[in-house]
């Protein structure tokens, strides 16, 4: 089983907030968003959606796709770990070439 994936509002909140002595609420404002909002990210309980992973980009010269990304990783490894009742198509090995190669 592969590691669990860090969730973007720990790291948001250890490598950025933490560092740079920022609140909640002055980060917040400057991210433009409501406390709670970022409070919610920041503790995981919420994921980071598109609009969010742009604000943070922008106000930590980053890109959005490596924040997205983090949640991304999070949310495969997540789904990962359920048992799915899945049977797989028939000869789908041979018919999706295209897509296995990625």
């Amino acid at each position: 089983m592969k590691r669990k994936p860090v969730h973007p509002g720990r790291v948001l909140k250890e490598e950025v907030l933490i560092p740079l002595n920022l609140t909640v609420s002055e980060a917040a404002a400057d991210l433009g968003v409501s406390r709670k909002t970022l409070s919610e990210l920041i503790n995981e309980r919420s994921a980071m959606s598109p609009d969010m992973a742009v604000r943070i980009a922008k106000a930590t010269n980053t890109s959005p796709d490596s924040w997205i990304t983090m949640q991304s990783k999070l949310d495969i490894w997540k789904s990962e770990q359920k048992e799915l009742n899945v049977l797989p198509f028939p000869l789908a090995d041979e018919t999706f070439p295209d897509i296995l190669e990625g």
